[in-house]
């Protein structure tokens, strides 16, 4: 059986096994699928603990293998731009088409619906960690005081500006300590994959282990208006996802069927961990050995798009901004939808790499467009199962992202069909 045969079987063995578990009510086993879910994040982990060499080496070996720097700023502007359009055409399509499904949830008289377990409890979280993110401290974050710390902290976007700036000086460096340099850098790159390899081996059983106890606690929350938010959110970052589809095919240059069969590996990482992160290592392989992408455009666009370009934001600011306003009985207009839209294209970039950083960025944006704050504990609440769904489409953007990059490039040939 096929790698992405049994992991997509030990996928769909958990969904099932999980539903059934918690259609039965029985709490024993409930427990038994809780007490297996550390083997899963065991095996997250285990991925997790490659990212930050397998960042630092790709880049370096991009950025430092290219004999014009010129090119290397290039290759960044394009990158941005198609990070923007990306997020930009998904805002357009989803901000007029939400509202239109959200309309099928009658408005509810009365008293306002209970809030879901956990919602009060997220919302003080937030409210009480005293975090703001502006665009002072958000620029100030930029550059890391210590490196070595932002790496162990997870803070990806100044950990790949510094190592950007260290491989721009090893191209400046004398040839010897370069190709020393480089060639260390490959050396440790190659060896993170074959490490990354191994870990994937155990997949199924690390997918079986997230997915079984996620969909069992999920069964319960599946009714009513919670459940068609979950629904809600769920099946529009599947259609934004297959809209990704189409998109490459026309300014990437690659049929459908080939970036379907690219994109699996990652998606199925993405979907069982909830981690961008954790699917870099799975990404890097589908560009390269599925799609043939040169490394150098993989290498550098890949680690950007993992930290910074999270395409869901329209999705997910925009769902979660109308059933609030439901909840709260807030209606939403043209202007409140215009405004989500557009802090989803531009914000979305400045979110802080730490836990809940979306939702600190979105405190704000709530209370600018009338909803109240302590509607977020709901989304914080509800969360985990759309996310998983929010990640696939996050994932498979960054695939399609490298895609459309690297057919602008020009010195990318490695595109045949």
């Amino acid at each position: 059986m096929k790698e992405s045969t049994r992991v997509l079987v030990a996928l769909g063995a958990g969904v099932v096994g999980g539903v059934l578990i918690g259609a039965s009510g029985s709490d024993s086993l409930l427990r038994a699928a809780d007490a297996i879910a550390p083997i899963g994040a065991l095996w997250v982990n285990a991925i997790r603990m490659t990212v930050i060499p397998l960042v630092v080496s790709l880049i370096i070996t991009g950025v430092a293998s290219a004999t014009d720097v010129k090119a290397i700023g290039r290759l960044g502007g394009r990158t941005l731009i198609v990070f923007l359009l990306l997020i930009v055409g998904l805002a357009i399509v989803i901000m007029p088409l939400a509202p239109l499904v959200f309309a099928l949830l009658p408005a509810h008289t009365g008293a306002a619906p209970a809030l879901p377990a956990g919602a009060q409890e997220a919302a003080q979280s937030v409210a009480s960690s005293g975090q703001t993110q502006t665009f002072a401290t958000w620029l100030m974050s930029l550059i890391p005081s210590n490196p070595i710390a932002a790496a162990a902290n997870g803070a990806m976007v100044p950990l790949i500006l510094f190592t950007l700036l260290l491989a721009l000086a090893i191209v400046r460096s004398p040839d010897a300590s370069r190709a020393t340099l480089v060639g260390f850098f490959r050396a440790l790159g190659d060896a993170m994959l074959t490490l990354v390899r191994w870990v994937v081996m155990l997949a199924p059983i690390g997918i079986f282990a997230l997915v079984l106890p996620l969909a069992a606690r999920a069964g319960a929350t599946l009714a009513g208006a919670i459940g068609f938010y979950i629904f809600a959110y769920s099946v529009a970052s599947l259609v934004a996802t297959a809209l990704l589809y189409p998109a490459v095919a026309i300014f990437g240059g690659i049929p459908i069927r080939r970036f379907a069969r690219a994109a699996l590996p990652a998606q199925l990482i993405a979907f069982s961990s909830s981690s961008s992160i954790a699917s870099l290592p799975a990404l890097v392989e589908s560009a390269e050995q599925g799609l043939g992408l040169s490394s150098r455009v993989s290498g550098f666009v890949l680690p950007l798009a993992v930290s910074m370009f999270k395409i869901a934001g329209p999705v997910s600011w925009t769902i979660g901004a109308l059933f609030v306003g439901w909840f709260y009985g807030v209606p939403l207009g043209a202007r409140e939808l215009a405004t989500i839209a557009f802090a989803a294209a531009f914000l979305a970039f400045a979110a802080p790499g730490i836990p809940r950083g979306a939702f600190i960025m979105l405190t704000p944006l709530f209370l600018a467009i009338g909803l109240p704050a302590e509607g977020i504990g709901i989304l914080i609440a509800v969360d985990a199962l759309p996310d998983t769904f929010a990640t696939v489409l996050n994932v498979t953007g960054d695939l399609a992202a490298t895609a459309i990059v690297a057919r602008r490039d020009p010195s990318e040939n490695g595109m045949s069909s």
